[in-house]
């Protein structure tokens, strides 16, 4: 008989076998700026293929002691991490590099896309929104502090950083982006998803027959994607 996540999750903490995260919060956005802030375009939209939505977010890797920080873009239809950097800086290139790998690994092209990410100065900078202009890409971003707004590119931060426990390697920045990239690696071809019908990214993203699982937040005011 099979189980489920949560009593796994159960079954492990009764047992000591989960890993708990180091806490440690650090700043990424800076949404007090100049620049243009875009609407929210994915809201109650219903995402049924991939390159519909891309999500977009910067995490910090390494623990306090450490100044790495991650770039990701991720596929909202299939959780596919499409493009990603990994860098000692919040500067702009690291977003830019993540977005420019995602769009090189396009394989539909003929298809209306949106790239949805927070209000952060690097989004929003002339620079990013110049590359998403030219490559017919459109932008969209959270509106509101609710957390649901971008979940699906916080749920991959975390499983990239927690379930991999990147915070356990206290290594310089080219070893770790070496670390990094396999894990994305094994992540994309090898983690199934339950809101994917237990396919990992890259067989969900190479096909669109499969209606993503959803449930209601709390206020019951957006369909959210299901557990990844």
């Amino acid at each position: 008989m099979g189980i489920g996540r949560d009593k796994l999750f159960t079954i492990m903490k009764a047992n000591h076998l989960k890993i708990y995260p180091e806490r440690s919060y650090r700043v990424t956005t800076n949404s007090h700026h100049r620049f243009h802030k875009h609407g929210d375009l994915v809201n109650g939209m219903c995402i049924n293929r991939p390159e519909q939505v891309w999500v977009s977010d910067i995490t910090y890797v390494g623990g306090r002691s450490m100044h790495h920080y991650m770039a990701l873009v991720t596929d909202a239809y299939s959780k596919k991490i499409v493009g990603y950097d990994l860098s000692n800086s919040l500067s702009l290139q690291g977003v830019l590099r993540a977005l420019k790998m995602a769009i090189k690994s396009r394989a539909h092209l003929g298809s209306p896309l949106i790239h949805h990410s927070d209000r952060g100065l690097q989004y929003c900078s002339n620079e990013y929104q110049s590359l998403l202009f030219k490559n017919q890409i459109r932008c969209s971003m959270t509106t509101d502090s609710d957390p649901y707004s971008n979940a699906v590119a916080e749920r991959v931060n975390g499983i990239i950083k927690n379930e991999f426990n990147l915070e356990k390697y206290k290594v310089d920045l080219n070893t770790l982006q070496k670390i990094v990239a396999q894990t994305i690696k094994i992540y994309n071809n090898e983690r199934p998803h339950l809101s994917c019908s237990f396919l990992t990214p890259d067989q969900m993203h190479r096909q669109s027959k499969i209606v993503l699982k959803t449930y209601k937040n709390t206020n019951g005011s957006r369909d959210i994607p299901a557990a990844v």
